[in-house]
């Protein structure tokens, strides 16, 4: 009979408990895959939009050249005003 009384109370009360601390775990883990799920979708939509940026090394000298001529040519311009 107390056999009987342990399976009742072990099912009634252990279960439920287990089934309660199973879903606070797995509800938040459920959350974490979306997020992950998303960071990897706009991960690789960000890769699609930074083909460019080899060209910025380029893009950079040639300013630098710009810049230098630029700064040479208003140095002339003062000296003749």
């Amino acid at each position: 009979m107390l056999w009987w009384i342990a399976n009742a109370l072990i099912l009634l009360a252990v279960v439920p408990l287990v089934i309660l601390l199973a879903n606070r775990v797995i509800r938040p883990a459920k959350e974490i895959q979306a997020y992950s799920d998303d960071v990897l979708e706009h991960g690789v939509k960000l890769t699609e939009h930074l083909v460019p940026v080899p060209a910025l090394v380029d893009t950079d000298s040639i300013i630098s050249d710009v810049t230098g001529e630029a700064v040479r040519y208003v140095a002339a311009l003062r000296r003749m005003v």
